[in-house]
Parts: structure tokens; sequence; C-alpha cells
């Protein structure tokens, strides 16, 4: 991205001013398997993390959601248990995007659902 566009632009990526806080005034705590790094101020009353990508609150690993609003004081790199064998891993929402769920006789898919089961009769104001 160009100078202008991370002086400029939040939602794209850490602005100049909020890189340069992190470098100047936090403290690297930890990075998820994203790839978004976590920071906290030197007296740790603050927390807030620098994302891999886009800004998208759908990034951020549930355990270090907690982290981020104070409900551990843990790192989560050195406090959570190994995963279990039926855990996924995190995934980012993919509502909107081209990786967004479509069932069967959603519009984007044809807009043709299952035939149905026969007593259903449409509504039509002439019947009455």
């Amino acid at each position: 991205m160009s100078i202008l566009g991370k002086t400029f632009t939040w939602w794209n990526g850490a602005t100049i001013g909020t890189a340069l806080f992190s470098w100047r005034k936090g403290e690297k705590v930890g990075e998820d398997a994203i790839g978004n790094a976590y920071f906290t101020n030197r007296d740790r009353s603050r927390r807030w993390v620098i994302y891999a990508g886009a800004n998208d609150a759908s990034c951020v690993a549930p355990e270090w959601h907690g982290w981020l609003h104070n409900t551990s004081d843990a790192v989560p790199d050195d406090s959570m248990p190994p995963p279990r064998g039926w855990q996924l891993p995190a995934a980012v929402n993919a509502t909107g995007s081209l990786d967004a769920y479509r069932p069967a006789g959603a519009l984007d898919r044809g807009g043709r659902r299952a035939a149905a089961s026969g007593d259903y009769e449409a509504w039509s104001p002439d019947a009455a």
C-alpha cells in the first residue's frame, strides 16, 4: 500500500500512526496462527491487535479475543491447553464473500429449491 494509503486509511491494515505507536509505546506480546500481532503498553493497561490483512474483527482467534477484552491476564500462547482433536482452527467470517455459505435454493445458486411435499398450495387473492 502507498504511503498515502497507510496514512489515511484505517480499514486496510494498520495506519502509520498505529504502527509508530505500537513500535514506540507498545510491547509485542504474541502472534496467532493467522499472523495478527498482539500488543500491550508498558504498564499493561491497554491491549490491541495489528491485523495481518484487512481490519476485520472476525480474524481474531477466540483465545486472543478473551485476552484483548481483559477476560484473562495470561497470554494465550502460554496458558492455553493444546487443541482437542475435534476442534477446528479459527476461520474468518466469510459472510458477504464468495466463500459464504449458500444453501440449495439461494438466488446465487440458481434459485431452485427442492419440490414441496404436495400439501402446499400458494395463496392467491382471487381464490378467497
